[in-house]
């Protein structure tokens, strides 16, 4: 990409981008992309949030930030209604109804919309843990996961249940919690049509027709299909 006449930079001058990074010599074809560029070195974030001081490079970053705050959701879905506050993720949710999923995975061949949720998904196989808690260093292979472990050292307990005030650490536990209040069991099984509220809950009421015993005893080897009859067989004063 480069002659004896003008030397190994006259690519960049050459082919539409005249601003270049001193730091890693990478080229732009505008000058205002360059400066935001070149705020990754520098550290600089001139855009601050005025609610919560949080700063950024950009200011577009910073208008999408601020819709935490505010609870706009410009970008809404054709097909459901359901609404966004990026342009990226209603992209991302739009799959849902297209059925696309272009992301699969190399080793066993499951399909995603996402290719962030492939790359989750890739580690069950690499057992990748790359979130790993300050506190007690156990460490997780979702940044989510880690966010809702977190709360048991700090006692962040942000969701909280409309009927009865009661709070919980994670968000899927309060909609498990709700369905004490709604009578809601979205879990039956598939022999004797039982439903449950909990998936936990059905797959080991499925034990009962799989005949399955997974939990023994140590002492005298008798298996049962759940951990709390085992339990009381251990200690039957319980």
């Amino acid at each position: 990409m480069h002659s004896a006449e003008c030397g190994s930079s006259c690519d960049i001058h050459s082919f539409g981008h005249p601003y270049w990074c001193s730091v890693c010599n990478k080229a732009f074809n505008a000058k205002g992309t360059l400066i935001r560029h070149q705020r990754i070195h520098s550290g600089e974030r001139p855009y601050a949030c005025g609610v919560c001081n949080k700063a950024f490079i950009r200011k577009s970053t910073l208008v999408i930030h601020q819709r935490i705050h505010s609870g706009e959701h410009p970008y809404s879905c054709d097909v459901c209604k359901k609404a966004f506050n990026q342009k990226s993720s209603l992209r991302k949710h739009q799959s849902i109804h297209s059925g696309d999923r272009p992301y699969s995975c190399g080793v066993c061949n499951k399909a995603f919309s996402q290719n962030d949720h492939l790359i989750t998904h890739q580690r069950i196989h690499s057992g990748d843990r790359p979130y790993s808690c300050a506190v007690c260093h156990k460490a997780f292979s979702q940044k989510g996961h880690l966010i809702t472990h977190q709360r048991v050292h700090s006692g962040d307990q942000p969701y909280s249940c409309s009927l009865c005030n009661k709070a919980f650490s994670a968000k899927s536990t309060l909609i498990r919690h709700r369905r004490i209040h709604s009578g809601e069991r979205p879990y039956s099984c598939a022999v004797c049509n039982k439903a449950f509220s909990q998936k936990s809950t059905l797959i080991k009421h499925q034990g009962i027709h799989s005949g399955d015993h997974p939990y023994s005893c140590g002492l005298c080897n008798m298996t049962f299909s759940r951990k709390s009859a085992l339990i009381i067989h251990r200690c039957p004063s319980l």
